[in-house]
């Protein structure tokens, strides 16, 4: 059971790998026929650019960590702002604003858990 498990996560990861790479295909096409590259564009690409670093990292080490997901999440949140906040009530802003930094808290934290910086390493006994 356990080998079919890890056998459909890695058709699945290829399955996301190919449909981010024809994706990126389709932006680019997009950016060139109408020769116009706006900020929203280059987040989205980013954004590809994200996805394929998570799935190198789960073929590398059949996981993944929850920075990178974490990172997407970010950067979706930005994108969904530029692209939503001329539409948007500017109080209804503060909501992706929040989030925004409360995942940027919630990467630092994970990222300095194991820090000396924080002291929450454990010390070694001496026996």
């Amino acid at each position: 059971m356990e080998k079919i498990a890890k056998n459909l996560q890695l058709v699945l990861m290829v399955i996301i790998l190919i449909s981010t790479v024809i994706a990126v295909g389709i932006e680019i096409n997009k950016m060139f026929l109408v020769k116009s590259v706006t900020l929203a564009d280059l987040l989205l690409m980013f954004l590809y650019l994200e996805v394929l670093a998570m799935v190198r990292v789960f073929w590398d080490q059949q996981s993944i960590s929850i920075t990178l997901p974490l990172l997407i999440a970010i950067t979706a949140l930005a994108r969904f702002i530029i692209l939503q906040g001329k539409e948007m009530d500017p109080t209804a802003l503060v909501y992706e604003a929040i989030a925004i930094v409360l995942i940027a808290g919630a990467i630092v934290i994970l990222r300095l858990r194991h820090s000396d910086k924080l002291g929450l390493k454990r010390k070694k006994k001496n026996k």
